[in-house]
């Protein structure tokens, strides 16, 4: 009997999750995901307050093996049954991603099977089509520890970036918070928690880029100020720490929902035969409750379905690799060579101009 479905083994090291997975992509294009193993190391960094990359690199060396025999075994499909292997290439830490390349290449090359090196961003871009079977095209709004940006979403490989941070990812400036108030890591589920026993309208913080004409992010200034009133209100109680996150909540909050406004105009303009477009809204930041529920009531005002993939697969995963790389194959993009190197830079649109600095790696975002 012809096979008429694919399934892929996925790898994902690109930060402080050892993943693997194997997900099927169905001759309608739907998926299932029939294995997803996530390996965290949180308690690994919470010491250090952030990612230690020599101490990531070392437990995906220790846990990948097992992990990728672990999802194989649950998916019920033998590696031989596989039909091609993907793996996170970038970007990302490079002693990460290194220990998922020569893995995947090793996986591929013994067993003969098409090898693709997939970018981490497209993972997310997509996974939305994994998980609701959305239709291109689409616009994303990515929000997580190294990403902010909003991407239109056209086709497999077609992305253009109408957005991304100048600076701090949103991520990031929840962590650097959070520490800055004496908070645990990660700061984003410490800082929301806070939040709820904040003051509305105790400390007003500026709104970043607010009716800039650019669709861009910028989150270090607000950082600052963050520091600044902290500093005047030294030694700081419960109650305002609890204050200042709630007030950092509602600036970003409010940054967020006034860039995608723009965006969601700007793609009603340009696709008006669209019907009932979609919003995809993916990364660990969209697991706020706060920031979710105004990014849905903008979606919902401005004629746009809101779709949220769960939230282990807004995270860092490797059902969104396999996925990548099914929606690769199918499409029939070739497959990469077994010598392709980690890219700790990558951006997902390739002709887009960089808005944060670049040197020999290429443009962080």
């Amino acid at each position: 009997m012809t096979k008429t479905s694919l399934d892929i083994l996925g790898i994902e090291t690109s930060c402080d999750e050892t993943a693997a997975a194997v997900v099927r992509r169905l001759p309608d294009g739907s998926g299932q995901i029939l294995s997803d193993v996530v390996l965290s190391q949180l308690d690994l960094h919470a010491a250090f307050g952030g990612v230690v990359p020599e101490l990531a690199a070392r437990s995906h060396v220790s846990a990948l093996d097992h992990l990728i025999a672990q999802a194989l075994d649950d998916s019920g499909v033998a590696l031989d049954d596989i039909d091609a292997i993907a793996v996170t290439s970038g970007p990302g830490l490079i002693g990460g991603l290194m220990v998922g390349l020569m893995t995947g290449k090793a996986i591929a090359m013994a067993t003969g099977k098409p090898f693709f090196g997939i970018n981490h961003l497209e993972g997310h871009a997509l996974t939305a089509r994994l998980t609701d079977g959305v239709a291109f095209p689409y616009l994303l709004l990515l929000v997580s520890g190294g990403h902010t940006q909003i991407v239109l979403i056209k086709g497999v490989n077609e992305y253009e970036r109408w957005g991304s941070t100048i600076d701090d990812a949103l991520g990031e400036a929840f962590d650097k918070t959070a520490k800055l108030l004496g908070l645990t890591y990660p700061g984003g589920p410490a800082v929301e928690q806070a939040a709820l026993e904040g003051q509305a309208k105790k400390f007003r913080l500026p709104v970043p880029m607010r009716r800039d004409p650019r669709m861009d992010f910028s989150f270090s200034g607000l950082k600052t100020a963050v520091r600044q009133m902290a500093q005047e209100q030294a030694p700081l109680s419960r109650q305002t720490i609890a204050d200042l996150c709630l007030a950092f909540q509602t600036s970003v909050t409010l940054s967020l929902d006034d860039r995608l406004t723009m965006a969601l105009t700007r793609f009603s303009e340009r696709f008006p035969d669209v019907k009932a477009p979609a919003l995809v809204v993916a990364g660990g930041v969209a697991a706020n409750k706060a920031i979710r529920a105004t990014l849905q009531a903008r979606a919902d005002q401005s004629g746009f379905r809101f779709i949220a993939p769960p939230l282990n697969l807004c995270t860092d995963n490797a059902a969104m690799i396999a996925w990548a790389g099914a929606e690769r194959l199918a499409a029939g993009l070739p497959a990469d060579r077994l010598d392709l190197a980690p890219r700790s830079r990558w951006p997902l649109d390739q002709n887009a101009t960089a808005v944060i600095g670049h040197g020999k790696r290429g443009a962080k975002a």
